[in-house]
């Protein structure tokens, strides 16, 4: 039952998948890649939660034969059209992800902001001179995700947290901004919400 009702809902989404009969699970792959090339290149198993909750969608890539090597997790959560779509977005190409979203809301208050070499936040500078080598050391704004990083997909984006850092780069007090419970949030609405608390911040740090 779990596997058809999942192959019919990733199929609505737009995306191919069959059950591997001889590894015991669900692959979902790129709809331009052929069945029996599935497991050649990047694809998403998916899984029921082992709490029964919900549903986990996992990348993976070949990484020798016959092993594979996890890329991702793509969606881990109760909605499963939501799932469907995390891996819709993941088999996109360019594969839209959380930050971008977030990036273009700050854009629209003219508000830049840096992400570190892993991909797990963004830093913005209370003062927009600031070298970008040197913003996490200097008073700034911390950006994550619940996710935690700001690299998966919108529709797996779990609510941004927004912290302020001192001249030293520690966090100070508690988060300027906060959203979500752990669960998927919708991505667009929330970058907006955090965008616009950053921008009423630095317009008016003391406030």
């Amino acid at each position: 039952m779990f596997n058809a009702t999942v192959l019919e809902t990733l199929a609505v989404a737009g995306i191919p998948a069959y059950f591997d009969d001889e590894e015991g699970i669900l692959i979902a792959h790129p709809a331009d890649v052929p069945q029996d090339q599935a497991k050649s290149g990047d694809h998403v198993v998916v899984t029921p939660r082992r709490d029964g909750s919900g549903y986990y969608a996992t990348a993976w890539e070949p990484d020798g034969t016959p092993d594979f090597a996890e890329l991702a997790t793509v969606y881990e959560a109760d909605d499963l059209s939501l799932c469907a779509r995390a891996v819709a977005e993941w088999f996109t190409a360019p594969r839209p992800t959380a930050g971008a979203v977030l990036l273009a809301a700050l854009a629209e208050w003219g508000i830049t902001a840096h992400s570190d070499d892993v991909g797990m936040s963004y830093a913005i500078p209370l003062d927009p001179a600031t070298p970008a080598a040197t913003v996490r050391n200097r008073p700034h704004l911390s950006v994550g995700d619940r996710n935690p990083s700001i690299e998966h997909v919108p529709a797996a984006h779990t609510g941004w947290t927004v912290v302020l850092h001192d001249e030293f780069g520690e966090p100070v007090g508690d988060p300027l901004f906060i959203s979500g419970d752990g669960g998927p949030v919708d991505c667009a609405t929330d970058s907006a919400a955090a965008a616009e608390a950053i921008a009423d911040y630095l317009t008016c740090p003391s406030g």
